[in-house]
């Protein structure tokens, strides 16, 4: 495991347990409004894990949960050894993904070593824009949503509301394929240090609050539990 960094503590990331966050290197998404550039360019040396597995033992009589994020987790090859030794420490372990590697996310799923997955919906989940993806195959998206709407597993379904990705028409599509049974979070992404800030300030922007409560509605008249984050 790339691990680029950890948050020892957090009450806000795994819903109804205090938890770790551990931060994966690398990612195959290049979001032009991301906070994480280091992570996703793995700019920093990464973490020992030894030192990681250390500080896990050491907390699991405090701590109730770890949440794996990123970057993006599904592209570590050992991401499911590190959930099992979490889950061997008597962790919960939540899962945050693009959904990109339905393969990797359906593995995890049957050999249940995840308790709550949160998935990203960038944009129209049938074909990302060329400014976020990085040869991600057409339908990967879609299949990982169908794979967490199939499953029992808790989750949630989060979409980050910036423009141009995303509108009353792609957000229709994401109602549509998210089957209004988990609840769907509208994010605010802040400005400020991003990946790419030219596309930022020339091409995109995020969405105001009133245009996300106008998408909130959208989901209630199609009685999508919705809430804005």
């Amino acid at each position: 495991m790339r691990i680029g960094a950890i948050q020892k503590t957090s009450l806000l990331d795994f819903p109804g347990k205090v938890s770790a966050v551990v931060f994966t290197q690398g990612c195959n998404f290049l979001c032009p409004y991301c906070h994480n550039a280091g992570l996703v360019l793995c700019r920093d040396e990464p973490f020992v894990f030894t030192e990681v597995a250390a500080f896990l033992t050491k907390r699991k009589k405090v701590l109730e949960g770890v949440v794996v994020t990123g970057g993006e987790p599904a592209l570590q090859s050992d991401l499911a050894d590190f959930c099992a030794f979490c889950k061997h420490l008597g962790y919960a372990v939540k899962l945050d993904t693009n959904g990109s590697r339905p393969e990797v996310l359906k593995r995890l799923l049957e050999l249940k070593l995840v308790d709550y997955v949160a998935m990203d919906i960038k944009a129209d989940p049938r074909q990302y824009p060329k400014d976020i993806c990085l040869g991600v195959l057409q339908g990967a998206i879609t299949r990982s949503m169908a794979l967490l709407k199939e499953c029992r597993v808790a989750h949630e379904f989060r979409v980050p509301c910036v423009a141009p990705f995303i509108d009353a028409e792609s957000f229709a599509v994401i109602l549509e394929l998210t089957g209004g049974i988990a609840p769907l979070f509208l994010q605010k992404v802040r400005q400020g240090r991003v990946l790419d800030p030219v596309f930022c300030s020339k091409k995109g922007r995020p969405l105001t609050f009133e245009e996300m409560e106008a998408l909130q509605k959208q989901a209630v008249l199609c009685g999508q539990p919705c809430h804005i984050r």
